[in-house]
């Protein structure tokens, strides 16, 4: 009963998306599964940081990375946090339980040159319309460093072409402003008379496809996830890594962190602090290439 009372909270209160209140209504399920079916405990308040603790043990027993049992975690001190509000309990074992530390993985990115030519006019070969669409959103990552949740939910309202900015809502429906460039406005001015002339009503967002309905994810992971590979060999292709492309790629040509961190939605700096060592270790590789005693 707490569990659902809780994730109705997340839902219609702190209006989180629906993918963010699905994943702590998964990781609170897996903790009340396994403390009843280990402790014989079916009610949260009785549960202890002992318990917590086996919890996690056990998960990362199953091959969970220690980065996947911390995100858990923070579902369940979201919880407490929300249960000793309620006044439905009385202690918060999360606050004795320790985090397993995380060794966290450098952002994958393209180089500038690997950006150029993904976004070579031949590279999309589909008919008019889908080659300039997808085209446009493959530069609206690399331009913006928008979400792809964003990028999808963008409607003709949110483009001020005049002002050359983007108003783009991003997690708990935040808010920001996006500049561009001048290419950047002459594509979706193009993309938008096409797109104008092709559909008969006006459609509800400014990327669509063909048929005038809006995108979704896996349609645009798929396709973003093809052309990259066409260009590149990282070990990861998507949407997000043309958002790390976007950070990294101001930060090594003199960006203010800061700067940075506002353009990319973050909430603290601490998260856009992990593209200062990518830039870092771009600094080393050039130093080791350049210098007599590197």
């Amino acid at each position: 009963m707490f569990v659902d009372a809780f994730i109705q909270y997340l839902r219609y209160e702190k209006n989180y998306s629906t993918h963010t209140v699905v994943a702590y209504k998964r990781d609170l399920s897996q903790l009340m599964d396994y403390v009843k079916s280990e402790f014989q405990v079916i009610q949260p308040e009785l549960i202890d940081s002992d318990m917590l603790r086996a919890w996690m043990v056990s998960l990362m027993e199953e091959g969970i990375s220690a980065r996947s049992v911390n995100r858990k975690l923070s579902s369940v001190k979201s919880f407490w946090h929300y249960l000793m509000k309620q006044g439905c309990a009385s202690v918060n074992p999360v606050q004795k339980v320790l985090a397993p530390k995380t060794n966290k993985p450098l952002p994958v990115f393209l180089k500038e040159d690997e950006m150029e030519n993904l976004l070579k006019p031949s590279n999309f070969s589909e008919n008019e319309f889908v080659a300039e669409r997808d085209h446009l959103i493959i530069d609206l990552f690399y331009s913006t460093g928008m979400r792809l949740s964003e990028l999808i939910g963008l409607t003709d309202e949110q483009t001020d072409l005049e002002a050359c900015l983007l108003r783009v809502t991003g997690k708990r429906n935040k808010q920001r402003l996006i500049p561009f460039g001048p290419e950047l406005k002459e594509a979706i001015s193009s993309y938008k008379r096409n797109r104008d002339t092709q559909l008969s009503a006006k459609p509800s967002r400014l990327l669509v496809r063909e048929d005038g309905l809006p995108l979704y994810p896996q349609m645009v992971y798929r396709m973003v996830h093809r052309k990259m590979s066409e260009v590149a060999t990282l070990s990861k292709n998507s949407p997000h890594v043309l958002r790390h492309t976007f950070a990294t790629t101001l930060l090594n040509r003199g960006a203010e962190l800061n700067a940075v961190k506002e353009l990319l939605g973050h909430s603290s700096l601490s998260a856009t602090e992990v593209y200062t060592h990518t830039t870092f270790e771009e600094l080393k590789k050039v130093y080791k290439q350049a210098h007599p005693r590197a």
